[in-house]
């Protein structure tokens, strides 16, 4: 096999006699097109089997909701995302990789002002353009590239070779392999915990056909360390958390925010408090992102303005103010329509409703869509029944 050279983010050079990838090379390459962390495993991995079973059954129960993506089958009628080996029979490797978009702005569970709403935090991300000006910026894109970066740097030292890469995109399960790969454990609100980096980071995979070292093959799991903590379980509001590690999608804040896009229940509604994009409610409280380093990442830096932002300023755009604002967000994913019906549930839990909020409420009430009118008029019932008790 030919010899190709590696070098790692301090510059110090790594050989290697073959080109099979190790985790050291995978690192190096990793954090040298702009990633926080990677990890690297083989394929079929050590836990593929119970991981494929673990997600068929949450499947089978329902747990995904309208989330029909998720429910393909192949033609021998294996979903497609229990097995990396069904949609991609040649992959051999997968390099992980973490990237940090950790701040040190407020939670969502701290004080904030009143009537003001919370956007998820993951969807903050801007960077600096040519001209020196803040910009959105979304992070399928902005990871992506730097995944093809990094494949283009493994094809200059290993030749070519069959390779897929993917930010939340494509059909594999990040976090299963995330967790085979060592970045960490996977916490009871379901989410992956870095020991060192926490959980607000944002997870991608590059999948290969080439072969991990054999000294590389040995499993680096990460034991789990969330004790008996059940602070995730106890804060979450719509009681998406049925119980340690087991996540309902179709009760889930994120979920009913971004990818459900018909009228939300009303116990429902009750719980999502002032969340309209996305939710951070168990991640805020979790201990292991009280010490989290803050991410120095330029291209997923936080936008001010998006930081507990007021209500009534956001229910004031209209539809071009609102892609204006957004246009290369991922906030964009729920809509304009999606967004003003998000709005709507937040205003009718906030406490005391401003008259202008009211008025626009109203005005909501009588829309064409189901989901935003429906939303509009529990906003409306629910100030209604708060003013007769005062």
């Amino acid at each position: 096999m030919e010899i190709f050279h590696i070098f790692d983010s301090a510059g110090a050079l790594l050989d290697s006699k073959s080109t099979n990838l190790t985790r050291e090379a995978a690192y190096a390459l990793a954090t040298g097109c702009g990633f926080t962390n990677a990890g690297l495993v083989p394929l079929p991995h050590a836990a593929e089997s119970r991981d494929a079973s673990r997600f068929t059954s949450w499947i089978q129960a329902g747990r995904a909701g309208s989330m029909r993506y998720l429910e393909r089958v192949s033609e021998t009628s294996e979903l497609v995302r229990a097995r990396v080996a069904v949609p991609f029979p040649w992959a051999r490797s997968a390099i992980v990789c973490f990237a940090s978009y950790n701040s040190a702005h407020p939670r969502s569970t701290e004080d904030a002002p009143r009537s003001s709403g919370w956007i998820a935090r993951y969807a903050w991300s801007s960077r600096i353009d040519e001209k020196g000006e803040r910009r959105p910026s979304d992070y399928h894109k902005v990871l992506l590239k730097r995944l093809k970066s990094l494949d283009a740097k493994l094809r200059e030292r290993c030749g070519e070779f069959e390779s897929r890469a993917y930010v939340d995109t494509g059909p594999v399960v990040e976090r299963s392999l995330a967790v085979a790969a060592g970045l960490g454990w996977t916490g009871k609100n379901t989410c992956l915990i870095h020991p060192k980096l926490g959980s607000f980071g944002f997870l991608c995979v590059l999948l290969t056909s080439l072969d991990v070292a054999a000294e590389d093959r040995t499993p680096q799991m990460v034991s789990d360390h969330c004790g008996t903590c059940t602070r995730c379980l106890d804060a979450c509001p719509t009681n998406a958390l049925t119980a340690p590690y087991q996540m309902d999608a179709t009760k889930c804040i994120s979920y009913l925010t971004i990818e459900h896009k018909a009228p939300i229940a009303p116990e429902l509604m009750s719980g999502m408090g002032r969340q309209i994009f996305g939710c951070d409610i168990c991640q805020d409280v979790c201990p292991w992102n009280r010490k989290a380093p803050i991410s120095a990442d330029t291209e997923l830096q936080p936008r001010e303005e998006l930081v507990n932002p007021s209500l009534e300023w956001l229910a004031s755009l209209d539809e071009q103010q609102w892609e204006r604002l957004f246009n290369g967000s991922p906030v964009r994913r729920s809509g304009f329509l999606g967004f003003k019906r998000n709005l709507a549930v937040a205003m009718g839990n906030a406490p005391g409703a401003d008259e202008s909020l009211l008025e626009r409420l109203k005005l909501w009430s009588e829309d064409a869509d189901p989901a935003l009118r429906t939303a509009a008029e529990w906003a409306l019932h629910k100030h209604s029944q708060e003013s007769t008790i005062e």
